[in-house]
């Protein structure tokens, strides 16, 4: 019996990653609205835009998932040509806002009914954050062979 081949999907997220923005709540008359902040919910869009496509059609993933992201800022224009060669190898961390954390968030939150049912499907990741010269997210979605309760 041949093993059947892994569900995976991978896609880029173009442009600088942008971390999950905390809920607003707004005040109409006597209720309160709460509400994903504009840039928050325009680049879950964009991702599940870049899921869809990279999706092409195939069925949601149901069972548990691995995702990779490799999270990558672009270079600052004011620093020196050293320092943005240096950037650039990966000798000098991205240590800027946003956290890995928060654009993990964004990105898992994006796929949620395009790549998977729900993100509560991650039991398995790992995210790496870098400057390089094209700015953007690689990600990668794998179905993991295991059982679910």
């Amino acid at each position: 019996m041949e093993k059947q081949e892994m569900n995976e999907v991978q896609f880029v997220v173009p442009g600088n990653p942008v971390g999950k923005g905390r809920h607003k709540t707004a005040r109409r008359g006597k209720f309160l609205t709460h509400y994903t902040p504009e840039k928050t919910a325009n680049y879950e869009s964009l991702v599940a835009h870049a899921a869809h496509v990279a999706m092409a059609g195939r069925s949601l993933i149901a069972g548990p998932v691995y995702v990779e992201m490799d999270i990558r800022f672009q270079i600052p224009a004011s620093w020196s040509k050293k320092k943005q060669k240096q950037a650039a190898e990966g000798l000098i961390s991205a240590t800027k806002k946003p956290d890995c954390s928060n654009v993990q968030k964004s990105i898992e939150d994006g796929m949620n009914g395009v790549v998977y049912v729900d993100d509560v499907q991650i039991v398995k990741g790992t995210q790496s954050k870098r400057y390089a010269e094209t700015p953007g997210v690689v990600v990668i979605v794998r179905e993991l062979e295991l059982m679910t309760a």
